[in-house]
């Protein structure tokens, strides 16, 4: 068995405890010693940067391709100007590229990057293919979020289909841009829908996300999907939360500008009891996804109040003092529930957080 260095080092730690408590005697210490072995160099992370570049690269030169006033012409006589030939070609490619990724996953499964890179060309050929359907179809309602629904169902299909945590991502993003501009397209492009603005309704938009993340948590046949919608849905929730803080359910930069910021400043500490929150289930829950949004997030909101009201009045080292000082008196709080949990002989438990997770999500 291969492991990374920083697995390897804590079953190596765990294997010595065991012998260390009597737990298990040398020869099977060493037994167990030698059942893995420790990789050098991580090939896994190489691979799966290396198509991700390969992709960033191809889109770039795509782009260029696109900007070229030749090419584009070139292109529109093939297709004769068709919106709807651009879009079945869009969608021919995308299918031979969800099929041959497919495939790869039954004839090499071994080659989940190189599969994965192949299922995320098709996504975009996808988008494409929406895009220009969509041109295809315009009649001059400016109705788009139509579109973002048709690409949030063909994505969450696929998604299950496959099942791939990437697609699906890309059904949730589509979901958030259809939401966004539906509400917009409803409320006749105004700044409030039902009195909030968009921050605030990708607040609630998120807690829902994140609501329907535990709920598949409980479905065995959906929990390969909990991580991936919990993460967005969080990504989702605090990114409003922090446009909040900064802007309020103001949707007139004109109203905005004439705001005190005190008038703005329970949004921050809203923030900051969420991002709080975050913390404390994630410590208690150990959920590493909770708490490491929550600390993320928590900074952001400290460094966003910080230029916001006391870059030009405080000193900055008197600032970054008090700043050390709060998070030290957390530290130790911290270490001292944390302590609670030694064994009787004096030595720390192990901890866990030594364990990589390498499931891609």
């Amino acid at each position: 068995m291969k492991l990374s260095a920083r697995q390897g080092r804590f079953l190596q730690k765990v294997i010595t405890r065991w012998q260390t408590e009597g737990t298990i005697d040398r020869q099977e210490a060493e037994k167990l010693s030698n059942s893995f072995t420790i990789q050098t160099f991580d090939w896994k992370k190489l691979a799966k940067y290396s198509f991700w570049i390969a992709i960033v690269c191809a889109l770039i030169a795509v782009s260029s391709a696109i900007a070229d006033d030749y090419i584009i012409h070139f292109i529109e006589r093939i297709f004769a100007s068709s919106n709807i030939a651009l879009c079945i070609a869009l969608s021919i490619f995308s299918v031979g590229f969800y099929y041959l990724g497919m495939r790869g996953r039954k004839k090499r499964p071994e080659k989940e990057f190189s599969n994965e890179a192949l299922i995320f060309v098709g996504v975009l050929f996808t988008a494409g293919a929406v895009a220009y359907f969509g041109r295809a179809c315009d009649n001059g309602s400016k109705h788009y979020s139509i579109l973002f629904l048709i690409a949030t169902i063909i994505y969450g299909g696929l998604g299950l289909w496959f099942p791939s945590r990437m697609v699906w991502v890309f059904a949730l993003l589509s979901l958030g841009s259809w939401f966004g501009t539906e509400t917009g397209y409803i409320s006749g492009w105004g700044a409030y829908y039902l009195g909030m603005n968009y921050p605030l309704r990708f607040v609630i938009f998120g807690l829902a996300i994140i609501g329907t993340a535990f709920l598949f948590k409980l479905r065995p046949n959906l929990a390969h999907f909990y991580k991936s919608t919990y993460k967005m849905g969080l990504l989702y929730f605090f990114i409003a939360l922090w446009i909040l803080s900064i802007f309020g359910n103001y949707g007139d930069l004109d109203k905005w500008y004439n705001v005190k910021q005190p008038a703005l400043f329970m949004w921050g500490i809203y923030f900051g009891v969420a991002a709080a929150i975050a913390i404390v289930w994630g410590i208690k829950a150990d959920d590493s996804i909770s708490r490491g949004f929550g600390i993320t997030f928590l900074f952001i909101n400290l460094y966003t109040r910080y230029f916001e009201y006391f870059w030009n009045q405080t000193h900055k080292a008197i600032f970054f003092f008090l700043l050390a000082m709060s998070f030290w008196l957390v530290g130790t709080r911290a270490e001292r529930i944390w302590n609670i949990g030694k064994a009787k002989n004096g030595e720390p438990v192990l901890a866990t957080d030594d364990v990589v997770d390498d499931e891609d999500d």
